[in-house]
């Protein structure tokens, strides 16, 4: 655990926020080796934190052994360099487990999963998010998506709560994060360390967008396996350098996006399928996910190439 608080640290970011992938050996069990490797690649790469045993991590699939077993290879591979975040996720009573697990393992933080399943009230999704927070003195940032969608209101009162120190949104309405982040604005002033994360799969192709609407943060499963591709995209939106955000939207965050689109699950097995392709075995994807189609691993090793050349250009181009 670092000494800094989570927030100063992430609130202007160095590089691109991490979401390693979880490496699993010949066998099918969790490979500590490929994933400390992950990690280190990713830190050397640039990364400003590394989120682990999220969902591009596979956090559904994991034991909490084996959870644990990961958070702490994450923590002993950074050595402090940058904070280290974990999932936490499922009812109120799994999510507390996972985040002492976490805890003893070293985290600087927690990433609030959706919990499993039911879709719950407002104030049932309140309480579960502060139980969650009270459980450890580990910072949270709530993240919501699909069956945990939140009021401009809950989200004031999740600002208000001690603990909880932001907000991942992966809905993608722009609306609601609008007045979500006005709501917070106007009614908890106090909380002027809140933070805001685009959390929607391949987040750059979006990015633009969320930082008009103060949404400063975002995710990035790319870097996972062309991390100079995502470094050089965050490099030149916090420059504001737009001709190189759009020469990147267009020639490869578009086009993967699209093949992401071709398969389920593609956003984590695709992303492990460009692992391998750059040439660290962090093995495929545990059911009920699937390995993305031959053809579609092709056209992700041919785009990787047209990134590259990309890069190229913008270097020409200054």
């Amino acid at each position: 655990m670092t000494s800094a608080p989570l927030t100063a640290r992430l609130r202007v970011p160095s590089g691109p926020l991490f979401f390693p992938v979880t490496a699993y050996g010949p066998d099918g069990a969790v490979d500590l080796a490929a994933c400390r490797a992950h990690v280190r690649q990713g830190v050397d790469a640039g990364a400003a934190a590394v989120f682990v045993a999220c969902g591009t991590g596979e956090f559904h699939a994991l034991t909490p052994e084996e959870f644990q077993s990961c958070v702490r290879a994450a923590v002993t591979e950074t050595a402090g360099r940058v904070p280290v975040v974990a999932g936490a996720g499922y009812g109120t009573a799994l999510a507390v487990r996972y985040a002492r697990l976490a805890e003893e393992a070293g985290a600087d933080g927690l990433l609030a999963l959706p919990p499993y399943l039911v879709v719950a009230a407002q104030e049932g999704l309140l309480r579960h998010y502060r139980e969650l927070a009270a459980a450890t003195s580990l910072p949270v940032v709530v993240y919501q998506r699909d069956n945990a969608v939140l009021t401009p209101e809950t989200v004031v009162e999740l600002a208000r709560t001690e603990g909880i120190v932001g907000l991942k949104d992966g809905v993608g309405d722009l609306d609601l994060m609008t007045r979500i982040v006005s709501a917070v604005r106007a009614e908890a002033p106090t909380t002027g360390d809140f933070l805001y994360f685009n959390g929607l799969p391949t987040a750059e192709l979006t990015q633009p967008a969320y930082r008009g609407v103060g949404v400063p943060l975002y995710s990035s499963a790319v870097f996972c396996f062309v991390p100079e591709i995502a470094l050089a995209f965050h490099r030149a939106l916090e420059a504001g350098d737009r001709a190189i955000v759009e020469q990147l939207l267009d020639g490869f965050y578009r086009p993967f996006v699209e093949l992401r689109a071709k398969g389920r699950g593609y956003a984590v097995s695709l992303v492990k399928a460009g692992v391998r392709l750059r040439g660290l075995d962090v093995g495929g994807v545990r059911p009920p996910l699937h390995e993305p189609a031959e053809e579609h691993v092709k056209q992700l090793g041919q785009l990787i190439e047209r990134g590259h050349a990309l890069l190229e250009e913008c270097q020409e181009g200054k």
